[in-house]
């Protein structure tokens, strides 16, 4: 093996090295972020729950309605005026991208 080959081969066991040692830190920095991701997830598995049940949020609905009609009228109203904020915050969203 000549002066340049070993050259290049120590050379990419350091880097190899480096690699392994970011990785191992990347790992380290990502621990907190795993609690969060894992209620992300479990976010949207109750979003998709939701989607795939209708008629039982439907029956809850109907069913708060019946038993509290002015105190479902008033969250009625909330969840309206979350929505159109919702709207608006993407709407300016994508006309931002």
């Amino acid at each position: 093996m000549n002066s340049k080959q070993l050259d290049l081969a120590t050379r990419r066991g350091m880097l190899k090295a480096r690699i392994d040692e970011q990785r191992r830190a990347l790992g380290q920095h990502a621990v907190p972020l795993q609690a969060a991701l894992a209620r992300g997830d479990s976010v949207l598995k109750g979003v998709d729950w939701f989607k795939h049940h209708p008629l039982a949020i439907g029956a809850a609905v109907a069913a708060v309605v019946v038993a509290r009609p002015k105190q479902a009228w008033r969250w009625a109203k909330r969840g309206f005026l979350i929505w159109r904020g919702w709207q608006v915050v993407r709407s300016s969203l994508a006309a931002i991208r």
